[in-house]
């Protein structure tokens, strides 16, 4: 992984009104759910680089409905976490294609956003840090109210 911070991205994928969540079958982060993403490579836009890992974990494709927000993963040994990442977050819609996970996850469920927090704080489901609150900057972007 290297001294230095990597770029990744994420896409919070909206469809019918509901969100896609995907649970991590690997460290970092294994059994916690979050959304598609990962690292971009060197000389790819972030558009590219979401629209490449929203594929090649979940055979979906998405359009891009605009940037919902970053967050800063330190590393933190005792939580299994090694590596120092800048996560850029985009709402997305559905355009196509039926889930099929890849092997660095292992289930996904659509649910509507507004029930999130309350599977979270209730301990349903386990997500990666600030996951509720990306979704719902992302859901503001697709639904203003």
């Amino acid at each position: 992984m290297g001294e230095r911070p990597q770029l990744a991205v994420s896409a919070v994928i909206f469809h019918n009104g509901q969100v896609l969540l995907v649970r991590r079958a690997r460290e970092p982060g294994r059994g916690l759910y979050s959304v598609p993403g990962g690292r971009v490579e060197h000389g790819e836009t972030l558009h590219e680089a979401v629209a490449r890992e929203v594929r090649e974990e979940t055979a979906l494709s998405i359009g891009i409905a605009g940037f919902a927000g970053w967050r800063e993963v330190l590393p933190d040994p005792a939580a299994g976490r090694a590596g120092h990442y800048l996560v850029i977050s985009f709402a997305a819609q559905w355009r196509g294609g039926t889930v099929n996970l890849n092997a660095e996850l292992d289930e996904f469920r659509w649910i509507f956003p507004d029930t999130l927090p309350i599977l979270a704080r209730t301990g349903e489901i386990a997500t990666t840090q600030g996951l509720p609150d990306i979704v719902d900057a992302a859901r503001r972007l697709i639904n203003p109210r």
